[in-house]
């Protein structure tokens, strides 16, 4: 039987949303399971263009056997005009072979994002990364007021999911709370996957 794991699947084009993947990550080994990072690749406007099977650099790609396979999900994208990116629907969109089995029926699953502007979209992303998971009949874990960080927030963070705001120039660094949160998003995601795993036992 293979190691229980919690997909952290993200799209990001800046080191923002991927440091969230990585805290997530942390998060989620704290609470005693292993984290996969996965990306996905870019979408070109050319009909033709071919990303290699394996990045330059970073997470490798997901697989629909990585998402069939893990006990829990934690789904990241960057706003997009208050929406996912579109990589990362691109690449939900083609699950349609796991909802028809059901495959991922059960599973808990959280969101994350970041945005360049303090208001930029970030409760609106978060909502649209849970609409296919919750057609997947996914368990949505989000981010209760007892974390203490949710309250103290002044950058990003909400019931919904972990959030980050960058700056307009992308650069400012994940604070205390949005780090605390991230962690908190893949421990909760970890102890609701084992608590499921241990009542199915």
């Amino acid at each position: 039987m293979s190691t229980p794991y919690v997909l952290v699947l993200f799209y990001s084009r800046n080191g923002s949303t991927r440091e969230m993947a990585r805290q997530i990550a942390r998060g989620v080994e704290q609470a005693g399971l292993t984290a996969r990072l996965r990306t996905v690749p870019a979408i070109s406007s050319q009909c033709e263009a071919v990303a290699p099977e394996i990045p330059e650099e970073g997470a490798l790609y997901a697989s629909l056997d990585d998402l069939k396979n893990c006990a829990a999900l934690a789904l990241g994208s960057p706003t997009r005009f208050g929406n996912m990116a579109a990589p990362l629907k691109y690449f939900i969109d083609g699950t349609s072979n796991l909802w028809l089995t059901g495959a991922l029926v059960g599973k808990p699953a959280g969101v994350f994002t970041s945005t360049s502007s303090l208001h930029g979209g970030q409760e609106s992303t978060l909502l649209s990364m849970l609409l296919p998971l919750l057609h997947h009949g996914m368990l949505v874990t989000g981010l209760p007021y007892s974390e203490s960080a949710l309250l103290d927030t002044r950058g990003g963070g909400t019931p919904y999911g972990a959030s980050h705001h960058t700056g307009v120039d992308g650069k400012r660094a994940l604070d205390e709370h949005e780090i605390a949160l991230c962690r908190a998003l893949g421990m909760r995601l970890a102890k609701t996957a084992l608590s499921l795993e241990n009542g199915r036992g």
